[in-house]
């Protein structure tokens, strides 16, 4: 087998964020860049010699032709053995059990997680640890470092063999592993849900709608929800993995699952409604004209979840991402179980999980899982709900209304200021971040501050400090706004502004969601003149 040694020099801006590098497809295609950084990623990671890893994605794209080099730089730096999803598919949520299950040396994953995809789209490329989940920062700056030094990469010559036909190959001495990328998915499931309870719900007339939003969780949820638990056919829809999603931007909320909405509003809705994005680790949760939010499903999951047998008593501890609501925290008090706040991104999950302290974690933007793999997981989070309202009997929405009943509501909203010129974003925050120690006992649009702060974290297990994570503004009245930018764009910056407010128990939780938040969403933009920056008078996105 021939393999050659490719001179190279750094390329600016392979930095990884908190889910990876991500870019527009265009910038992967680029002859060397996609093979510089796999080449950091082996050398980043004490080179590939003897190693095992996962490799997969969610389809989109220039996925198929990135795995192909991956395979040949594998096989090149002396990698033993390849697990590959067939023609190239892994959710990540598959991915992370497969490193898990096999005891590889980690993974390689092939996502923008919920970016549009598409030749004008994005692409990302991330590795994942041995246990399974998102790399620490310690091992993404490794990677980094050799992003600034790599001088050349190592390739084989030839191309790489089929992997749209299960079986195996090998490369040098490298074996390629092709398998069914469900397969050992739906064996887990098995595992953690009453699956009899959930197909006796369905024989007795349960109706679901889920959106797969042309993505990779598609195949997942057609063979585990219609053919292993008999849902009706056709409860699937956008069942297909496309390229580019089907034209659309594969990112489960009401603005871009417009058509999971309509479903669910109209005079026919199913009882049940959920989708999931692009790689398949977020979720959206929907009754009959009825959105549930991330952060009240990961309450109302902690509060039910003894109703899965996987979770029966074995709840030791919940987390949650700082922007999450804390709708959580008064669930996990009652349970008399620790509720953990870390910084936005899965990885900070991970030793927590690990360490046996949380069982259930969940992030605002659609991300909910638990320590059966060590990332979020849409379909899990599906799956979970659906052996709740199996053991439970309630339908959602009166599930959701009781449980407001007994532990309060807390509205909460994310407002989206995408594309925003980094340098306008960066003055938002930093002129912001300069009035924190000022803020407590001052009062804005009728509210009264009683703290604010620019996030940090002291992780209980490793005692490493992440700091900067995001501005935070507590209210006396127990609101509270939330500000970051976001990693996970391609181009310009986010401005995610989060929106709390806490009606108790005996309160009116029927109000219109903006207009509870109107005096947190006013001292917002008093506080950070968000207009003034942006050049935007609302949110581009408001979920």
């Amino acid at each position: 087998m021939p393999f050659k040694t490719v001179q190279t020099t750094p390329i600016d801006g392979q930095k990884p964020g908190t889910s990876g590098l991500r870019k527009k497809t265009a910038q992967f295609r680029v002859p060397g860049y996609l093979e510089n950084f796999v080449q950091c990623i082996f050398d980043g990671t004490g080179g590939a010699a003897g190693k095992t890893y996962v490799v997969g994605g969610d389809g989109r794209f220039f996925n198929a032709e990135a795995i192909g080099i991956i395979i040949r730089m594998a096989a090149a730096n002396g990698a033993a053995r390849l697990i590959i999803g067939q023609n190239g598919i892994l959710s990540t949520p598959a991915a992370s059990n497969l490193i898990r299950k096999y005891k590889t040396d980690g993974g390689i994953i092939l996502s923008a997680s919920h970016n549009p995809g598409g030749e004008n789209g994005d692409f990302g490329v991330k590795f994942n640890a041995s246990n399974g989940g998102p790399a620490p920062e310690k091992i993404t700056d490794a990677i980094y470092l050799k992003t600034t030094e790599i001088t050349d990469y190592k390739i084989a010559e030839e191309d790489a063999g089929d992997i749209g036909t299960i079986g195996s190959f090998t490369m040098g001495d490298c074996r390629i592993d092709v398998i069914d990328p469900v397969d050992d998915y739906e064996t887990l499931m098995q595992d953690l849900f009453d699956f009899e309870a959930i197909r006796t719900l369905f024989q007795n007339g349960f109706r679901i709608c889920f959106d797969a939003m042309h993505a990779v969780t598609g195949p997942y949820a057609t063979r585990i929800l219609e053919d292993a638990l008999g849902a009706p056919k056709g409860s699937v829809i956008n069942a297909v993995p496309s390229p580019d999603f089907g034209g659309g931007h594969p990112d489960p909320n009401p603005v871009w699952a417009s058509e999971l909405v309509a479903i669910m509003s109209g005079t026919d809705a199913p009882d049940f409604g959920a989708a999931s994005d692009g790689d398949g680790d977020r979720n959206m949760i929907m009754g009959k004209n009825a959105f549930v939010s991330p952060s009240d499903s990961l309450a109302l999951l902690t509060a039910y979840a003894h109703l899965a047998p996987a979770y029966a008593g074995k709840v030791a501890g919940v987390a949650r991402s700082m922007p999450t609501s804390q709708a959580v925290d008064l669930v996990a008090e009652r349970l008399r179980i620790p509720c953990f706040e870390t910084p936005t991104g899965w990885k900070f999950f991970g030793n927590l999980l690990d360490a046996g302290m949380a069982t259930l974690c969940g992030e605002e933007s659609a991300g909910t899982g638990s320590s059966h793999i060590r990332e979020k997981d849409g379909l899990w989070a599906v799956l979970l709900w659906l052996n709740i309202l199996a053991r439970d009997g309630r339908d959602i929405v009166q599930l959701r209304a009781d449980h407001w009943r007994s532990f309060g509501r807390n509205y909460y909203s994310r407002h989206d200021y995408e594309e925003i010129p980094t340098e306008a974003a960066e003055a938002l925050v930093s002129a912001l971040r300069e009035k924190l120690a000022a803020l407590p006992g001052q009062s804005v649009a009728g509210m009264e501050i009683s703290a604010a702060d620019d996030f940090a974290y002291l992780d209980p297990i490793d005692q490493s400090l992440t700091e900067r994570q995001g501005i935070r503004v507590s209210f006396t009245d127990g609101s509270r706004l939330v500000m970051r930018l976001s990693g996970t764009g391609t181009q310009g910056a986010t401005l995610r502004v989060y929106l709390e407010r806490f009606v108790d128990h005996s309160g009116d939780h029927t109000q219109d969601l903006q207009a509870a938040l109107g005096p947190v969403i006013a001292a917002a933009e008093s506080l950070a003149d968000i207009t003034k920056h942006t050049g935007r008078s609302v949110a581009d996105v408001i979920t």
